[in-house]
C-alpha cells in the first residue's frame, strides 16, 4: 500500500470520544476510592483483632486527649459532635434532599445521597454487632452515657459519606447539566471542596476521640469506609451516566 493510503487510512481511524476517556477516569477513580478505603477498615479491623498496628496506640491516644481537655475545646467539640450524630445527619440529609427535589426538579441525586445515608448507618450498625467492640471507660465520656458499641465511629462514618458525596454531587456528578460527565468544574474548585469536606470528617473524628467515646482506630475505620462508601456512590452514578449516553438502536 503507498505512504499516502497508509497515512489515510490511519487518520480515519477513529478517535476515542471524549466522553469515553472521562468514563473511565470516573470508573478507575472510583475503583481506586473503594479499593483505598476498604484497606485501610480492613487494616483497622485485622489491628484492633488481634491488638496490633495502631491499636497499639488506642490507649495512649486516649489518655493524652483526657488529660489535655479544656473547657473552650469540650464546649466546641460537644457541640460537632451534637450535630454531626447519625440522627441529625438522617434529619439534615432528609431535609436538604427535599429541598433539592422541589427546586431542583430532579430526583436522582437526592435519592443517591440519601440511599448512600441509609446505607452507611445500617453498614454501621451491622459492623458495630459484628466486631462488639467495647468503649473506652464511661468515667470518660463528656456528654452522658453511651451503651453503644465502639467499632466503627458511627458520627466520623456518616459526616465522611455526608461531605464527600455531597461534594461530588455538586461539583462532580457524572450526570452534568450539558450531557453525562460533561460538568465543567475547575480543579482548584473541586480540591478545595473535597478537602473541606475531609477536614469536616476529620474534625468529627477528632471531637469522638477527644470526648472520650471512641478509641483511634475506631475513627481511621470509620474514615476508610467514608471513602469506600464515596467510591461506590460514584461508581453508580457513573454506570448510570454511561447507560444514558448509549445511543439507541
Amino acid at each position: 500500500m503507498p505512504t499516502s493510503q497508509r497515512g489515510q487510512s490511519r487518520s480515519a481511524l477513529p478517535a476515542a470520544a471524549p466522553g469515553t476517556r472521562s468514563q473511565r477516569a470516573v470508573f478507575f477513580g472510583a475503583a481506586g476510592l473503594l479499593v483505598a478505603g476498604e484497606a485501610v477498615f480492613w487494616l483497622m479491623l485485622a489491628a484492633v483483632q488481634t491488638d496490633s498496628g495502631l491499636a497499639l496506640l488506642d490507649g495512649g491516644v486516649h489518655d493524652a486527649l483526657v488529660e489535655g481537655r479544656s473547657p473552650l475545646a469540650t464546649g466546641l467539640l460537644a457541640a460537632v459532635s451534637t450535630v454531626t450524630s447519625p440522627a441529625w445527619l438522617l434529619v439534615i440529609a432528609g431535609l436538604l434532599a427535599l429541598g433539592w427535589a422541589v427546586r431542583k426538579r430532579e430526583l436522582w441525586r437526592p435519592a443517591l445521597l440519601l440511599g448512600a445515608m441509609a446505607a452507611t448507618f445500617g453498614a454501621s450498625a451491622l459492623i458495630k454487632h459484628e466486631v462488639a467492640r467495647g468503649r473506652p471507660s464511661a468515667a470518660d465520656f463528656l456528654m452522658g452515657p453511651d451503651d453503644a458499641l465502639s467499632f466503627p465511629s458511627g458520627h466520623t462514618f456518616g459526616t465522611g459519606v455526608f461531605l464527600l458525596v455531597l461534594v461530588y454531587l455538586l461539583l462532580g456528578s457524572a450526570d452534568g447539566p450539558r450531557g453525562p460527565l460533561s460538568r465543567p468544574v475547575r480543579r482548584p474548585t473541586a480540591v478545595l471542596a473535597f478537602s473541606a469536606a475531609a477536614l469536616g470528617a476529620l474534625l468529627v473524628g477528632f471531637s469522638r476521640l477527644y470526648l472520650g467515646y471512641h478509641w483511634l482506630t475506631d475513627v481511621v475505620a470509620s474514615l476508610g469506609l467514608a471513602v469506600a462508601v464515596t467510591g461506590i456512590v460514584i461508581l453508580v452514578d457513573g454506570l448510570r451516566a454511561a447507560r444514558k449516553a448509549v445511543p439507541a438502536p
